[in-house]
């Protein structure tokens, strides 16, 4: 029999698991939201992420820069180290060879004529000369045997000659103070007074001025 007033299908619902996964995945939003609101730090704009980034390209660019100072520094330290090596090495050159000069200096002094007035302390040689008011002395003096101690003293000179108006004068110049090993070549210039004009000079050395004397001998002026 027809159904004049038809007949109503009954609506779906909407099953409860679907319910249940949309709440599911809304309490899921809202945890992370609320996480990184409470916990994580603030989300930046986008002004200060360029700022930051701006920041970290001038931290790395500083970076970069004292690293290539570093490397400069270590450059100009293994520089220095080489140079001194050199200097060390020069150094000891030149110390071996002033040894070699003293002992080439101590052979030619040693083989000078000895002093025939003899003495704990030689005059082997000696040269004077007088010009312009000074007196310019070269003296080589000599201990016998292998000293191991310096000897302290003075050489005197005594000066023979005519003062300005003639009349013959000795004259006493200045001590020179001596620390004597085995043995020393002495130069050195002393001033005369004016018009004096020397003939010959008397070489002393003595172990302190008007002391005991070690050594002597008399050479011409020229």
């Amino acid at each position: 029999m027809f159904d004049s007033l038809g007949s109503r299908r009954p609506r779906r619902r909407v099953p409860g698991w679907l319910w249940l996964l949309v709440g599911g995945l809304l309490a899921g939003a809202a945890g992370v939201i609320a996480v990184q609101e409470r916990y994580l730090p603030p989300r930046l704009s986008a002004g200060e992420s360029a700022a930051l980034r701006q920041s970290y390209e001038q931290a790395d660019g500083d970076r970069l820069r004292l690293k290539a100072e570093l490397v400069q520094s270590q450059q100009r330290l293994q520089a220095a180290l080489a140079d001194k090596g050199t200097l060390g090495e020069e150094l000891a050159s030149s110390r071996a060879e002033a040894e070699r000069l003293r002992e080439d200096l101590a052979s030619v002094v040693q083989a000078l004529p000895p002093d025939p007035r003899g003495g704990s302390v030689e005059v082997r040689a000696g040269q004077f000369n007088a010009r312009g008011g000074e007196l310019d002395y070269q003296v080589v003096l000599w201990r016998e045997g292998s000293p191991r101690k310096p000897l302290t003293g003075v050489m005197q000179f005594n000066v023979a000659g005519e003062s300005a108006g003639g009349t013959p004068t000795t004259l006493a110049l200045k001590p020179i103070a001596l620390n004597l090993g085995s043995h020393e070549v002495l130069r050195g210039s002393l001033p005369l007074p004016e018009g004096f004009k020397p003939r010959q000079t008397t070489v002393q050395v003595l172990d302190r001025t008007a002391g005991k004397l070690l050594g002597m001998r008399v050479l011409l002026v020229r």
